[in-house]
């Protein structure tokens, strides 16, 4: 190898660095991924990604490989010492997105997907078996030095350097390292095993996906995925007072553990390791050219299951906004939306993991009797809703407060246009869009605006217009009462697939005027 200069260098190739080296290939851009080990980590972490995700990863090349590798969620049971059921958690209601809420993985085999995804993107390279041992940044661009076991060193050069490297991101470091920590932490004794064949869920008498908010010994038990038609379970049991992890990852004690619900004749060990729930959020995710994204700007409990999905989220919202920047069609400014968008979201969802988080790690009975009376009353707070976009490039009233509906996921559908019938992403293409109901309104908006809106890769969706297979249509019919919800007749999603706002159709016009005011602000079609 040779000294390289590339569009972006990714440091940390898990399954976010991964996401994103996929994002960006799809795009044609030039990428180097250094990642300091040569084997991809054989164990699975994270078990579930929501749809949000699902639609993600199948916008970027992986729509046909994901009902392979995933299966839909079931209900997320939460029970106390005597199973009486606290609360629930519907993962197997039609999303947004369609589909399930959420749809269980394994995550070394979603990674492999990813990962032969990824090679096959020809501008992407791969640095494995290199480790970054130093960085820097100036007006030009990015720099690292990497190197191999051998000792042999090579220089890499990008306009952009992100870390996707972990909770001990040395990118963090180096753009400062602070990180606010949220107070929660707990060590778990997490445990996934195998299920012989014959041995099903109601074999082993288990919920579906469950917390045990037994206090004498918190427990979760949830699905883990599948690989080769082989089922994974994990079980996730609460370290108490006075327990070690050493003592806790003997294997004759994972047993004793497990022995009220599985047995070695029905399962197989695949892996028991203690780990540290925490929360803890990084106060800086970008310096001039360097930015971070996954477990290295954010760490939190796993009991919503999102922390592999907040990271995903992170690449998406960089990748389209680095797009624009490298097309030439905005400058470095756009990247300051990034953590103002990113930050909050997360934040909400780390509050929402901590409250689910201080329901069942309640090793006290005292405490967890009154949890359990409260949740029978119905007095119990009520957990945080499951947070939108709210600040960041996004539509506002002219009293200067967040506009109704903007920052929501906007529904995607099967749809006729142009003559095809698919996903709305397939047919329409990804990027900006502006939906319209029962009218087409670029003749309305003027020439220069088109053409802005032609910069920018706006798409349309005219829907209910046209005749035969020139016809626009939503064949799920579920984006027209979404638009009708919010008063809407015209409406701008961005390429994350979050609502820009909405309009009726007379103001439609004006909605693509805040629109090209905003991108403007943020720094699109602004670029020197």
């Amino acid at each position: 190898m040779s000294k390289n200069s590339y569009d972006v260098v990714l440091i940390g190739y898990g399954p976010v660095g991964q996401a994103l080296a996929l994002m960006l290939g799809q795009q044609g851009r030039s990428v180097a991924v250094c990642e300091r080990w040569v084997e991809r980590y054989p164990l699975p972490r994270a078990v579930c990604i929501d749809h949000e995700i699902y639609r993600i990863l199948s916008a970027n090349g992986m729509g046909a490989v994901l009902p392979e590798i995933s299966h839909p969620g079931p209900a997320y049971q939460w029970f106390n010492a005597a199973w009486e059921e606290l609360l629930v958690i519907d993962w197997q209601a039609e999303s947004i997105s369609g589909g399930t809420e959420v749809n269980f993985v394994h995550q070394p085999t979603l990674e492999k997907a990813i990962s032969d995804a990824v090679d096959r993107q020809k501008s992407v390279d791969l640095y494995k078996g290199w480790e970054v041992v130093e960085m820097g940044q100036d007006d030009a661009g990015a720099r690292v030095v990497i190197r191999n076991d051998a000792g042999g060193t090579e220089t890499l050069t990008g306009r952009y350097l992100v870390g996707c490297d972990g909770a001990n991101s040395i990118v963090r470091k180096e753009i400062g390292g602070a990180q606010e920590d949220r107070g929660f932490e707990a060590d778990w004794l997490v445990i996934d095993v195998l299920l012989k064949d014959g041995v099903t869920i109601e074999t082993l008498g288990v919920p579906p996906a469950g917390q045990y908010c037994n206090p004498l010994r918190p427990t979760t038990i949830v699905p883990a995925g599948v690989r080769d038609g082989k089922t994974f379970r994990r079980w996730e049991f609460m370290l108490l007072p006075g327990e070690s992890a050493a003592e806790m990852e003997e294997e004759a004690r994972v047993w004793d553990l497990l022995k009220e619900w599985a047995t070695p004749e029905q399962v197989e060990l695949v892996r028991y390791k203690v780990y540290t729930f925490r929360s803890l959020l990084a106060a800086e995710w970008r310096k001039g050219r360097f930015l971070l994204a996954g477990d290295a700007a954010h760490v939190m409990p796993p009991f919503m299951g999102q922390g592999m999905c907040s990271g995903i989220r992170d690449a998406w919202n960089m990748a389209w906004k680095l797009g624009l920047i490298l097309d030439g069609h905005a400058t470095d400014a756009l990247l300051d939306t990034y953590q103002t968008e990113r930050m909050p979201h997360v934040s909400q969802i780390i509050d929402l993991s901590i409250y689910l988080g201080k329901v069942i790690c309640m090793p006290d009975p005292a405490h967890a009797a009154e949890r359990d009376r409260a949740f029978k009353e119905g007095t119990a707070p009520a957990p945080p809703p499951f947070p939108s976009l709210t600040t960041g490039m996004l539509h506002h009233a002219s009293s200067g407060e967040l506009a109704e509906g903007a920052g929501l996921l906007a529904p995607h559908v099967s749809v006729q246009a142009k003559g095809r019938t698919g996903r709305l992403d397939d047919v329409v293409g990804l990027g900006f869009m502006l939906i319209t109901n029962g009218k087409d309104v670029r003749e309305s908006l003027g020439e220069s605006a088109l053409a802005q809106l032609a910069e920018v890769g706006m798409k349309y969706f005219p829907m209910n217009t046209g005749d035969g297979v020139n016809r626009f249509s939503d064949l799920d019919t579920r984006l027209e009462p979404f638009m009708k919800t919010h008063g809407w007749e015209a409406m701008i999603v961005r390429p994350d697939f979050h609502i820009y706002g909405g309009e009726s159709l007379g103001g439609a016009t004006a909605l693509v005027a805040d629109f090209l005011k905003d991108v403007h602000a943020a720094g699109v079609l602004e670029a020197a």
